[in-house]
């Protein structure tokens, strides 16, 4: 049997192995890029957690379907804007195949007040025949068949997985992607490369709602005009060079959310 000749690529000083025999190398895994070590990140999510223990998502739906809609809808748009439009919408068409039976121009007139809704409309009728007729009507449970779906994407994805099927995901909006970067919490130059840090770095047991949690953060206080930093629980702990306070908030429970009612 051939020996076998083991390197750390650590020490590169090591000399050259024997004739005949088989290197092998070790690289070091790669560190997580993140600014705060394992005890920030449990306190983070831990002043999170104690701030909202039970946050939620902002659009208004009744199931998966209406949620995967609804998530479609509000690209570029906001969740205030879309719940407007939808409040009517669901009421008539709640199911793939009654959004079928309303039609693209029934659609259209109610979801005009919606950014780039023609487009829109086009795809919530595609995603709804696709449902039809690959799904038997209902919404698919994983990733892969979700981005299938006309108009979905992996953020879009993610969100339904979390919020219709409880599964621990990490949906980067314009609000996480912004944060991840600003407090160097899991910087990334795209939002897959920032989804996938923060898979890392966020504790295990805190990771199903911390993408709510991020969402809410950017969008109440570390705002993307001006961060209220005044008015934040991390602020002693947080890395961002924008920061204009160490003092943190108060650390208490925020009154429920008003679903539907979110200000942008």
């Amino acid at each position: 049997m051939t020996a076998e000749y083991r390197v750390s690529m650590a020490n590169p000083k090591l000399k050259s192995p024997p004739q005949g025999m088989n290197v092998i190398t070790r690289r070091k895994a790669a560190a997580v890029k993140t600014a705060y070590s394992p005890a920030e990140r449990e306190e983070i999510f831990r002043r999170f957690s104690v701030q909202r223990p039970e946050p939620r998502g902002e659009l208004e739906h009744t199931n998966p379907f209406t949620l995967v809609v609804a998530v479609a809808l509000s690209a570029q748009a906001t969740d205030a804007g879309v719940n407007k439009a939808t409040r009517a919408l669901f009421k008539v068409a709640d199911t793939p195949q009654k959004m079928l039976d309303l039609g693209e121009d029934k659609l259209r007139d109610y979801i005009k007040t919606i950014g780039l809704y023609r487009n829109k409309a086009k795809n919530v009728i595609a995603l709804s025949q696709m449902l039809v007729d690959d799904f038997a009507g209902k919404v698919p449970e994983t990733r892969e068949e979700l981005v299938r779906l006309p108009g979905v994407g992996r953020k879009t994805a993610n969100v339904v997985l979390s919020m219709a099927f409880g599964q621990a995901t990490m949906a980067v909006d314009t609000h996480i992607f912004r944060i991840a970067n600003r407090i160097r919490l899991a910087p990334g130059k795209t939002p897959d490369e920032v989804e996938a840090r923060l898979m890392k770095v966020v504790p295990k047991h805190y990771l199903y709602h911390a993408h709510h949690w991020l969402i809410l953060h950017g969008r109440y206080t570390c705002k993307a005009r001006r961060p209220e930093c005044e008015r934040c629980v991390i602020a002693d702990i947080c890395k961002s060079p924008e920061k204009s306070s160490d003092v943190p908030a108060a650390l208490v429970e925020l009154p429920p959310q008003a679903i539907g009612e979110a200000v942008e």
